[in-house]
This record gives C-alpha cells, structure tokens and sequence, in this order.
C-alpha cells in the first residue's frame, strides 16, 4: 500500500495565454466560453509529445489552479447558493488545484497550440494535453446531481472572485 502523505510533484509543460486576466468576470466552463480563443505555449523540451495531436478537433486540457485560494471542503459553487461538498463540485479551490476543460484546438503553429472556448486565466500552468476521443469520454443515463435544473443558466454565471 502506497504512503497517503507522499507527496507528488508535477512540472508544467506549458502555460495558457488568455484573455482572462483576472478570475473576477471569466466563464465557470468552456461551453460558457464559446469562441473564446487562447494559446497555450507548450515547452520546447516537451515539443515532441504534440507529434499527431493536429489531427484531433478537441483536446482536454489538465491544468493547475495556480489563483485559487486555501482550498475548502465544502464550498459555495457558482450556479448554487447552498454549500456543497468540493468532490460534488468543480470549484476551483481544490485539495490539488487541478482544473480540466475540453477546448476545442484550432491550429498547431510550432509548439503554440491555439485553442477556442477558453475558461482559464492568463498564465495557467499547464500539466498535461489529452486528445478527446468522443467514444471514450461519452456516457449514458448521466446523472448531475444537484446540478439537475440550474445547467441552463450556465451562460449567465462568471466567477465573482469567490475562490481567491
């Protein structure tokens, strides 16, 4: 059995260049993000993993949350007023700051991927690139929880600064 308080050490491969400068008034996901366009700056010591990804139209992007906050275990999220379990949750203050978005991946120029519907702020480490394959990552009879019924206004929401 591996020792719960090993710690684990990741190294970026890249960082986002966005529009979004602050957290305050940035979209809570990347569907709210629509068109949004963003690079992300891959190091050139990690330039040969991207090697076929032009091929895909989306990618998910694994990033840290290096503006959040002391995380919290239970949180008040964007689209709801009550507190919620962090795990129940995609707030950005986490026990391990990683955030994930599927973006969809315009163009490679180089090792600068230029991506749409972009949700993360300027200078966001990034820790990995996965290509999104829509017959890996679908699911059937998906239940959202608490989110049931509050997903339509998700257009409207930004983040107001909560998780500073």
């Amino acid at each position: 059995m591996s020792d719960p308080n090993q710690e684990i050490v990741f190294r970026p491969i890249g960082v986002v260049h966005s529009p979004h400068k602050e957290s305050a008034g940035t979209p809570i996901q990347p569907v709210a993000a629509q068109d949004v366009p963003a690079t992300v700056e891959i190091f050139p010591e990690f330039a040969a993993g991207l090697k076929d990804l032009d091929g895909f139209s989306h990618i998910h992007l694994l990033c840290h949350f290096h503006k959040s906050g002391a995380f919290k275990l239970e949180v008040t999220p964007f689209l709801d007023n009550e507190l919620r379990g962090v795990f129940a949750t995609r707030a950005p203050s986490r026990p391990n700051g990683i955030g994930l978005s599927i973006v969809r991946l315009e163009r490679i120029e180089g090792t600068v991927l230029h991506v749409l519907d972009a949700d993360f702020l300027d200078g966001t480490p990034v820790l990995d690139i996965k290509p999104f394959v829509p017959d890996f990552d679908r699911r059937e009879n998906v239940r959202c929880g608490w989110l049931e019924g509050k997903l339509g206004r998700l257009d409207q929401v930004r983040d107001d600064g909560r998780f500073r």
